[in-house]
């Protein structure tokens, strides 16, 4: 899938024209249709999509606000990379905020949630496409942190998820990273079924943290070997 198709697809949805421009362009990115360092000139991007230069920055400055878009004066706007350091805090914060999402959500879990979230589990187990785990990942976190009904909390858990997702889609391939993640994610899902708050923060934090140290190795491997070209 190209740019053109992602921009037909979004033109579809009926949101306004900004939100419709970042929906291609963060997939784009997260895709990696565009690269890390990437300029993407706003002229040619509105060209693109048979609008004005005006939605087109208002929807590069929403994926600066997600981490996926920088802003230089020289250069525009260029596709943001993530160094392991950042990797390393993006993991830290997760944890934090995860943990307090889930502690507010357990409480209020209800058999319609767990069902939810389970089936969202049984598909990610059928599911082929890479694009389409990514999606279903964040879909079974937030089905259980959306009944702690902090939405503010949830929109900043988000963007973390987005910050990361274009690297979590390459974890992805690798099988034993998958069936791990789905050991993991049926592990959580039991302990809210349960209703066991203090099972489901510790086995939140150990898939994160486990998550986050196979990014940051992967980065870190990633640089050097740019590093020695």
């Amino acid at each position: 899938m190209n740019l053109s198709e992602l921009a037909a697809n979004v033109q579809q949805k009926q949101r306004s024209t900004p939100e419709l421009i970042a929906d291609a362009l963060r997939e784009a990115i997260i895709q990696g249709i565009f690269t890390e360092e990437q300029s993407l000139r706003q002229d040619e991007i509105a060209k693109q999509f048979g609008v004005s230069r005006i939605p087109v920055r208002e929807a590069l400055r929403q994926l600066e606000a997600e981490g996926l878009v920088k802003f230089y004066n020289n250069r525009g706007a260029v596709v943001s990379g993530l160094s392991p350091s950042e990797a390393q805090e993006i993991c830290e914060i997760r944890i934090v905020l995860e943990s307090m999402a889930i502690k507010f959500a357990i409480p209020n879990l209800e058999e319609v949630d767990i069902e939810k979230a389970q089936s969202i589990l049984d598909s990610t187990v059928k599911e082929t496409d890479i694009a389409m785990l990514g999606k279903l990942n964040w879909e079974f976190h937030s089905t259980l942190y959306a009944p702690g009904k902090r939405s503010r909390l949830l929109n900043m858990i988000n963007n973390l998820h987005i910050s990361t997702e274009r690297y979590v889609r390459l974890q992805m391939t690798r099988m034993n990273y998958l069936e791990r993640s789905q050991k993991e994610h049926y592990l959580l899902l039991d302990a809210c079924r349960n209703k066991d708050t203090s099972t489901a923060v510790k086995l939140l934090k150990r898939h994160i943290n486990s998550a986050g140290k196979e990014l940051v190795d992967y980065l870190e491997k990633h640089s050097k070997k740019y590093a020695n070209k």
